[in-house]
C-alpha cells in the first residue's frame, strides 16, 4: 500500500483563524500532541513574522524528534536566514517557501512580471538549499494560475533544489475534478517532476477541501496538507482527521495509508479546540459530539443489532472512550501523575503541584471527576506562564435578582502586586463582572465575542468560557474554566488581558515586505 505524507499546518495556517492567538506554551503542547498523532511534517509557524513566533518555532524544532519541523518563509533572503536560525536544531529541518503564480496575484500583489516571479522563486529556493536539506516551494494560488506558466516555473525551482512542490488551492476555488486534472497536467508536462514529491493544500471556502485533497491523492499527490478540525483562515483548511480516516475506511478506493495514529485523533481535536477556542460543531465528521449519535429509532435498532449497519467508523478507532470516573477525592498524587501522563501531559514538579491542588479542589465540589475535567485542569496548568506579572482575581461576589440591578464586587491583585477592590453594575451578571474588571485594569478593553460551553455532562459539569477582546486595540483571546459560570467568565477575561500583558514584554521583530 502506497504512503502519503501528512503535513500539518495547525500551528501556522490554523493559527491564522480569526480570533486565534496561541502563546508559546500552548504551541508546544499542540506540537507534542501532533508528534504523538504521527504527522510526518509539522509547520510550526512563520519565524520572520515576530520574535514570539521565532522563539516558538525554535523551541518546537529543538523539542520535537519524531517528525520533521518546518517554517514558512517568503521568497526573501532575510526570511530564509531567520527561519534557518529557528529550525537548524531540528531533527530534520526543512523550509517552506511560497510565491504567488496567478495573474491576479502577480499583477496586483507582487507587481512583478512572470519572468521576474520565476527569477525570484529560483533565487530563493537556491539560497535556501544552501542551508536546508529539504526545501518545499508553494505556487500560491496555483488553481487560478496558467498551467503552462506553472509547468515552466516548477521545472526551474526543481532544478534550483526544491524537494517538494505544493499546488495549493489558496482561496478554496477549485473542484475535485479540476484539482485532479491540474496534478495530472503537471505530472505529464514537467520533465523533472520525478525528482520531487507533489503536495496538496486545500482551503474550504466552497466546502470541498477534503474532497479536493482526496482527488489530489488519486492523481499523484504524495503529501497532503491541512489542519486539525479543519481550522484556518476564512472557512478553514482541509481537516486532516477526515482525510486520514477516509483513507483508512475506503482502502478499496484509495489504497493509500498515512502514519497517523488514529486513536490519538480525538485527544488532538480536543486539545486544539480548547486552546484555540474554535469549538467543534456537533455534526462535524469524525470528531463532532454527534458523529456517533443515533436519534432515529430505526438507526438505533440497527446499531444495537449490528453496529456496521449505520456506523462506518467505530468510536474506538479515533480514540473516543466512555467518560467514566477515573479519580476521586481519595486519589493520591502518584495516581494523578500517572493519569496526567496517560492523557499526554508531562508536568514538572511545580506544574504537577499546581494541577493536583486544582484537582483536589474540584473533588470537593464535584461527585465524579472525569477525563474531560482532568484534561481541562491539565491544559490550563501546563499552558500558563510561571512568574509573569499578571492580573489575578482573589475573590468576587455578585448580587443578582429579578428586581435588582446585578452588582459585582471583585478583589484583584495587579501586576505590581497591589491589591485593589471595586464594584460595578451591569444589565446582567457577566456584564457586571466585566464592567468591574474593566475598572480595575489599566487598559482600554472591549469584548468582541463570548462563548460558553460545558466540560462533560451533568448539572455539576465545569463551565468553560472563551472570549475575544481588544486590549488597547490589540486582539486577544482568553479562556477560563470553573464550576461556576461567572467565575469561569472572569478567568477568561483576565486570561486574555494577561496574554496581551505578556506580549508587551516581548520585543517584536517586523517582517520585511
Amino acid at each position: 500500500m502506497a504512503h502519503v505524507n501528512v503535513f500539518d499546518t495547525t500551528l501556522r495556517d490554523g493559527e491564522q483563524s480569526a480570533g486565534v492567538n496561541l502563546n508559546r506554551l500552548e504551541k508546544i503542547e499542540i506540537a507534542k500532541q501532533l508528534e504523538r498523532l504521527g504527522v510526518d511534517i509539522m509547520e510550526a509557524g512563520f519565524p520572520a513574522s515576530s520574535q514570539e513566533d521565532f522563539e516558538a518555532v525554535k523551541e518546537i524544532a529543538d523539542t520535537i524528534r519524531g517528525c520533521s519541523v518546518t517554517g514558512l518563509a517568503r521568497a526573501h533572503k532575510r526570511d530564509i536566514d531567520i527561519a534557518w536560525e529557528a529550525l537548524k536544531g531540528g531533527a530534520e529541518p526543512r523550509l517552506h517557501i511560497f510565491l504567488a503564480t496567478s495573474p491576479i496575484h502577480m499583477t496586483h500583489k507582487l507587481k512583478k512580471t512572470p519572468d521576474e516571479v520565476v527569477q525570484t522563486a529560483v533565487e530563493a529556493v537556491a539560497y535556501a538549499k544552501e542551508k536546508f536539506p529539504y526545501v518545499q516551494w508553494s505556487a500560491e494560488d496555483a488553481c487560478r494560475s496558467d498551467y503552462d506558466f506553472l509547468v515552466h516555473i516548477i521545472e526551474k525551482v526543481i532544478d534550483a533544489g526544491a524537494s517538494v512542490i505544493n499546488l495549493p488551492d489558496t482561496v478554496g476555488y477549485t473542484t475535485p475534478d479540476e484539482y485532479g486534472r491540474m496534478f495530472e497536467y503537471i505530472k505529464a508536462n514537467v520533465p523533472n517532476i520525478d525528482r520531487v514529491i507533489l503536495s496538496a493544500h486545500c482551503h474550504d471556502d466552497l466546502g470541498m477541501a477534503v474532497s479536493n485533497s482526496l482527488s489530489a491523492i488519486e492523481h499523484g499527490a504524495r503529501q497532503i496538507e491541512g489542519t486539525i478540525n479543519g481550522i484556518g483562515e476564512r472557512a478553514g483548511n482541509a481537516a486532516l482527521e477526515e482525510i486520514a480516516v477516509a483513507l483508512q475506511i475506503r482502502q478499496d478506493r484509495f489504497n493509500f495509508q498515512t502514519n497517523m495514529v488514529l486513536k490519538e485523533i480525538k485527544r488532538t481535536s480536543d486539545l486544539v479546540s480548547r486552546l484555540t477556542g474554535m469549538m467543534v460543531p456537533g455534526n462535524k465528521a469524525v470528531v463532532g459530539r454527534n458523529a456517533f449519535a443515533h436519534e432515529s429509532g430505526i438507526h438505533q435498532d440497527g446499531v444495537l443489532k449490528e453496529a456496521s449497519t449505520y456506523e462506518i467508523i467505530t468510536p474506538a478507532m479515533v480514540g473516543i472512550d466512555s467518560n467514566r470516573m477515573v479519580l476521586g477525592k481519595h486519589s493520591g498524587r502518584h495516581a494523578f501523575k500517572q493519569k496526567a501522563v496517560e492523557l499526554g501531559f508531562e508536568l514538572n514538579e511545580s506544574k504537577l503541584k499546581e494541577a493536583f491542588e486544582s484537582f483536589k479542589n474540584l473533588t470537593g465540589k464535584k461527585k465524579e471527576v472525569t477525563d474531560d475535567d482532568l484534561f481541562a485542569i491539565l491544559t490550563d496548568t501546563q499552558t500558563e506562564y510561571d512568574d509573569q506579572p499578571k492580573y489575578e482575581m482573589k475573590a468576587f461576589q455578585v448580587q443578582y435578582g429579578s428586581i435588582n440591578r446585578p452588582t459585582a464586587t471583585v478583589l484583584l491583585t495587579r501586576p505590581d502586586g497591589e491589591e485593589v477592590e471595586k464594584a460595578n453594575t451591569g444589565e446582567g451578571s457577566v456584564e457586571a463582572i466585566y464592567n468591574t474588571l474593566d475598572d480595575l485594569i489599566d487598559a482600554d478593553v472591549h469584548l468582541k465575542d463570548y462563548q460558553l460551553s460545558s466540560v462533560g455532562k451533568g448539572r455539576d459539569a465545569l463551565a468553560e468560557v472563551h472570549v475575544q477582546l481588544t486590549v488597547d486595540g490589540v486582539p486577544a483571546s482568553g479562556r477560563g474554566s470553573a464550576q461556576d459560570v461567572l467565575e469561569a467568565s472572569a478567568h477568561a477575561f483576565l486570561n486574555a488581558v494577561n496574554r496581551t500583558l505578556y506580549r508587551k514584554h516581548q520585543p517584536v521583530q517586523e517582517a520585511q515586505v
